[in-house]
């Protein structure tokens, strides 16, 4: 890859997360929640409600509400989005592998980002440890609500 399609494709990237930042979809409790976490970021004080309706093992609807940055506001849309349509597995899966991408070095984040769409976006955050945490903090949140419910943090 040429430095230049590097910087458009980070660009491509910054351009996203503003945009799910600004206008997040999946705002807002919904009327009816099967499934429901709190998370709480302490470094930075992101907090985060996830609500999650499965009928049978489908999640039919996410949503979240919350205050944070524009990293942990774009995850969480970008994150909702992405869940629709998902089994409660696949779900799971998907936390894996979007945790392993932001953590990740840089020699393996190739490893697991392929077939993750726009969650893809998130694959620079492992070079900022600070905002690790800000990213993942809606899908600890998600876990715990299908693990039933309680409160996640990112310690």
């Amino acid at each position: 890859m040429t430095a230049s399609s590097t910087n458009e494709l980070r660009e491509l990237y910054q351009e996203t997360i503003l945009d799910h930042s600004k206008r997040p979809r999946n705002l807002g409790a919904p009327e009816q929640a099967s499934h429901r976490a709190e998370g709480h970021n302490p470094l930075c004080g992101d907090r985060v409600t996830v609500f999650l309706k499965v009928e049978g093992d489908l999640i039919r609807e996410a949503r979240f509400q919350g205050a944070g940055c524009s990293i942990s506001t774009a995850s969480a849309s970008i994150m909702t989005e992405t869940l629709r349509g998902k089994t409660v597995a696949e779900a799971m899966q998907l936390f894996q592998r979007f945790h392993a991408l932001v953590t990740a070095d840089p020699s393996r984040a190739v490893e697991v980002g392929p077939g993750l769409g726009k969650l893809g976006v998130f694959a620079g955050v492992h070079e900022f440890p600070m905002r690790v945490k800000c990213a993942s903090l809606s899908w600890h949140t998600m876990k715990a609500a299908l693990e039933g419910g309680g409160e996640a943090t990112t310690e």
